[in-house]
């Protein structure tokens, strides 16, 4: 795998959740998704970032951060590409630039047999649209679909999990027919118009999974300050 990455050509959906102090100074937290919305994703479905997830984790000093990729997945057999570089970044000086991330790389394994390694948090060798791989001791190494590394330090988990997100998407298609997909069951123009979401709700994406990368570290590793309400920002890239 060469050591040199061309990022997709923008920045990624960021999500938070709720509660978190994780938005970069003086902008706040910005709530989108991000399911297929170019051709290019929906052919290369690796490479399409659907969320991204920064919450408390298991104890209040500890932070939780998940990339979803891959939704919709229909059933259990799901791999990453192991030509791909998944990266979480965080900036903590709030200029928007990376100050610190992990890198996360899988064998050309499938399936239970696939394994995944996360370096980081470290800071990165190049910053931008152009990613180097960091020349840095492993931090977690293993198996995917496994919960790896130390409760007290940087755990990981990888693997195929329910995507989280909510949405009716068969009447988003109505509200915006232009974003229909180009292939699939949901492709075809609808003759209802719609001008907003159905009550109650309905969950199309339930039945689907996504592969998801969680880790969860301590906050310290991921802020440039001491103070209590030190805050930090986090987004996500797939690189090939």
């Amino acid at each position: 795998m060469s050591n040199r990455f061309l990022t997709r050509g923008r920045y990624l959906s960021i999500v938070f959740v709720a509660g978190i102090a994780a938005s970069v100074a003086g902008i706040g937290a910005l709530l989108a998704s991000d399911h297929q919305d170019t051709p290019e994703v929906e052919i290369n479905p690796r490479m399409d970032i659907n969320d991204v997830y920064a919450f408390p984790g298991s104890s209040p000093d500890r932070v939780a951060l998940v990339m979803t990729t891959s939704s919709p997945i229909a059933g259990q057999n799901a791999s990453f590409d192991p030509d791909l570089l998944y990266q979480l970044k965080i900036d903590n000086g709030g200029d928007a630039r990376e100050d610190v991330v992990f890198q996360i790389t899988f064998n050309s394994g499938t399936g239970s047999a696939q394994q995944v390694t996360v370096v980081g948090p470290v800071g990165p060798a190049s910053t931008g649209t152009s990613n180097t791989l960091v020349n840095s001791t492993v931090v977690v190494e293993g198996a995917v679909n496994t919960a790896l590394g130390s409760p007290t330090g940087v755990q990981v988990f990888a693997g195929l999990r329910a995507d989280p997100f909510f949405i009716d998407l068969e009447q988003f298609f109505k509200i915006l027919p232009d974003r229909r997909p180009s292939t699939g069951p949901l492709s075809s123009p609808s003759t209802q118009t719609a001008q907003q979401f159905r009550n109650p709700g309905v969950d199309l994406l339930r039945p689907f999974n996504a592969l998801a990368i969680v880790i969860e570290v301590p906050k310290a590793q991921l802020v440039s300050s001491t103070a209590a309400d030190a805050k930090f920002g986090v987004w996500a890239t797939i690189s090939r």
